[in-house]
C-alpha cells in the first residue's frame, strides 16, 4: 500500500493535464500519481501515456461526474491517504509534507484542505475553498477568504491551522479507511457540494476536518463548469437541499429546510430581475428534483447528527443586509473556530 496517492480526475482535459500535471510530478516526491479518466473523448489518456509514463491511469467506463468518478476510480487505488486534485491545480514545493505530518500525528483528523489561492491572481484566495469552509444554519456554504462573490487578498490572515466544517473538493485529502467507511461521495450529487456532504457525514461520525496553511496550491477554477452555468446553479441548489435532509439534526429539520427553500425562491426572483431567466428555471428544476428525492434522502439519515453544525445563523443576512464582506467580520475574528 502506498502512503499517499495523488488522484486527478479528468474528462476531456488534455490541455489542463499538459499545463498542470508537470507541477504535480515535480513536487510530489514519494507519492503515486494517478489520472482517473471519465471516458474522455479527446486524446487525454494517450497524451498521458506518451508524455508522462510514470503516471498511472484508471479508466472509468463513463462520464460519472466528480462523485461517482472518484468512487469508481478509488476502488482501484490502494493508499493510506488519497489526495483528490482537480486537473486545473498547480501545486507547490513541499505541498504534501505538512499534510502527511498532520495525518501522522492527529489520528482523528480524517480530511484536510490546503490553502487554495487563485492561479490567475496569486495574491488572492480562490473562490472554491479559500482557506476552508463552513455553512450557516440554512446550509449556505462560505469560506475563510471568500464570502459569496467577495474574495480576499491573502495577507496571512488565515495562516492558523484550524478545524473546518468542510474542505474543498478542488484539493481534498482524506484517509482511505475513512473514505471507505463513509462509502465515498454521494453519487446522486454528480458534482457540487458532494465534498460538503462527505465532510458533514464524517463530522457526524466523530472525525475531524482541518485546514493546513503550510500546504499551498493554485486553482484556476471553473475550468470544467463555469460559475455562470445554469447547470451549476441547478446542482448547487438541489444538492444543498438533499444534503440538509440527510444530515441536519432532527429537531427543526422541517423548518430549516422550508426556510431555505423560501430563500431559494428569493434568489430565483433576484436572478429574474437580473435577466438571468435560465438560472431561475434552474432553481425551479432543482426544487422539483428535490421533491422527488427527499423521502429517499430522509431514509439515508444516520442515528446521530451533530447539533452545532453552523457558525452563524444566516450568512445571507450578514452579507446582503448587514453588508459584512469578509470572513473575520462575519465570524467575529474567528473566536469560535477550534484550534
Amino acid at each position: 500500500m502506498d502512503k499517499i496517492a495523488v488522484v486527478i480526475l479528468n474528462w476531456n482535459g488534455v490541455k489542463l493535464l499538459e499545463q498542470f500535471l508537470p507541477s504535480v510530478l515535480q513536487y510530489s516526491e514519494g507519492a503515486s500519481i494517478y489520472v482517473a479518466d471519465n471516458a474522455s473523448t479527446d486524446n487525454s489518456v494517450e497524451f498521458v501515456k506518451q508524455n508522462f509514463p510514470t503516471v498511472k491511469i484508471v479508466q472509468n467506463t463513463g462520464n460519472y461526474g466528480f462523485a461517482k468518478g472518484y468512487n469508481e476510480a478509488l476502488k482501484h487505488i490502494d493508499a493510506e491517504i488519497y489526495a483528490l486534485v482537480n486537473s486545473d491545480i498547480e501545486v507547490t514545493k513541499n505541498w504534501l509534507k505538512p499534510i502527511i505530518e498532520t495525518f501522522d500525528t492527529e489520528k482523528r483528523t480524517a480530511v484536510i484542505q490546503p490553502k487554495i489561492l487563485d492561479f490567475k491572481n496569486k495574491e488572492y484566495f480562490e473562490y472554491a475553498g479559500g482557506a476552508g469552509g463552513f455553512i450557516d444554519k440554512y446550509g449556505f456554504p462560505y469560506c475563510r477568504g471568500r464570502i459569496f462573490d467577495t474574495v480576499e487578498k491573502d495577507e496571512g490572515q488565515y495562516d492558523n491551522n484550524c478545524e473546518l466544517f468542510w474542505a474543498s473538493g478542488a484539493c481534498f485529502f482524506i484517509r482511505k479507511e475513512v473514505f471507505d467507511y463513509l462509502e465515498g461521495f454521494d453519487e446522486a450529487f454528480f458534482a457540487h457540494q458532494e465534498e460538503i456532504d462527505l465532510c458533514w457525514r464524517a463530522l457526524n461520525d466523530g472525525f475531524i476536518v482541518k485546514y493546513n496553511s503550510q500546504s499551498v496550491v493554485y486553482h484556476v477554477g471553473g475550468a470544467t463548469l463555469q460559475q455562470g452555468n445554469p447547470k451549476k446553479t441547478y446542482l448547487n441548489f438541489r444538492n444543498s437541499l438533499l444534503m440538509m435532509v440527510k444530515n441536519l439534526p432532527e429537531k427543526g429539520l422541517f423548518f430549516v429546510v422550508f426556510f431555505r427553500m423560501v430563500l431559494d425562491g428569493i434568489a430565483g426572483i433576484r436572478f429574474l430581475a437580473q435577466g438571468k431567466v435560465k438560472h431561475t428555471f434552474a432553481i425551479l428544476k432543482a426544487h422539483f428534483s428535490f421533491y422527488s428525492l427527499s423521502l429517499k434522502y430522509y431514509k439515508k439519515r444516520k442515528e446521530f447528527q451533530i447539533q452545532q453544525y453552523y457558525t452563524v445563523k444566516s450568512v445571507v443576512y450578514l452579507y446582503y443586509i448587514k453588508k459584512l464582506r469578509v470572513f473575520k467580520e462575519i465570524f467575529n475574528s474567528n473566536q469560535n473556530i477550534k484550534k
